[in-house]
């Protein structure tokens, strides 16, 4: 799976309009030692299949605790659900020979594809120590030792160790140069945010498929945690009507899925080639927002 051909090769033409490619990002359960999680995950992965995503990506770092276990995922996400998996894979705290065997171990699983990041580095740890220390250095290693097809991270408002966008599309074009094939951006919920990050970034010469995250709120706390974690602004209308329902799930659930929604079919109508949905590995809101598009042919 080539990730630049998948996208440009997505304009299906469905009642006059660009066909979209659906992708879900899932991440491995935590504190799942008997596996229950996983295998409640692989019934929502079930579930979702009906959309017949182009592919499952799959977060880990290299140098983080759920490694030991990504393989096994993997392959349980290929045979049992039938699904291409794109892992995640972050180059801190790893040194070349860590991740060129693994590199290896997941081109004989038939991946095709990865999602190269640089990762957070751990507190207290030395970074002048690692083998890499930006994600450009880690796509540059995949591209001259492997055959895969590499996604990398994009952030329509600045990564969050960023000084300003500018800065930050540099390091960008640093990555699409060393050989990444197409863009995902983080979580966002302002398009005006999206489509202004695509004007910068064609402008800046990137050129290769740019995916937005979409993330559909379905809980107040679950909203704060995200915007905890990035630089990412919530339209003020839709913080509003969050704040003003906040005690009440099922109409702040209401609220978060009507308003992806709407984002999507803006971006749709805008032509997007692809979005790319964080799932919090449950089928049952990305599944409401896609059967409300109409946009995905329904496997039976």
């Amino acid at each position: 799976m080539n990730l630049k051909e998948l996208y440009l090769n997505s304009e299906i033409k469905n009642n006059e309009q660009k066909h979209p490619v659906i992708s879900f990002e899932i991440f491995p359960p935590k504190n799942d030692e008997d596996g229950e999680r996983f295998k409640t995950l692989l019934g929502h992965l079930a579930i979702l299949k009906k959309y017949n995503p182009a592919f499952i990506s799959l977060t880990y770092g290299a140098g983080g605790t759920t490694q030991t276990n990504s393989l096994d995922m993997i392959k349980q996400i290929q045979n049992q659900i039938g699904f291409e998996v794109m892992p995640h894979f972050t180059c801190v705290c790893a040194s070349r020979a860590k991740i060129k065997d693994y590199l290896i171990q997941i081109e004989a699983l038939g991946i095709k594809s990865i999602l190269a990041l640089r990762g957070d580095i751990p507190e207290g740890v030395d970074s002048g120590d690692f083998d890499f220390h930006y994600a450009n250095e880690l796509v540059e290693f995949i591209k001259a030792e492997t055959s895969l097809s590499i996604g990398v991270a994009g952030y329509p408002e600045c990564h969050i160790d960023c000084e300003n966008i500018l800065v930050d599309l540099n390091n960008l074009k640093r990555k699409v140069d060393a050989g990444a094939d197409a863009i995902f951006t983080q979580m966002v919920f302002d398009n005006d945010k999206f489509f202004r990050f695509l004007d910068l970034a064609n402008s800046n010469g990137i050129t290769v498929p740019i995916i937005p995250g979409i993330l559909p709120v379905t809980s107040y706390s679950q909203m704060d945690r995200m915007l905890a974690m990035a630089k990412v602004v919530v339209p003020s209308k839709l913080r509003a009507d969050l704040e003003r329902y906040k005690e009440n799930p099922d109409d702040i659930k209401k609220v978060g899925l009507d308003f992806a929604t709407a984002q999507c079919q803006q971006l749709i109508d805008a032509e997007v080639s692809g979005l790319h949905f964080y799932t919090l590995n449950k089928s049952s809101a990305v599944g409401k927002v896609l059967d409300d598009l109409s946009i995905v042919k329904v496997v039976a």
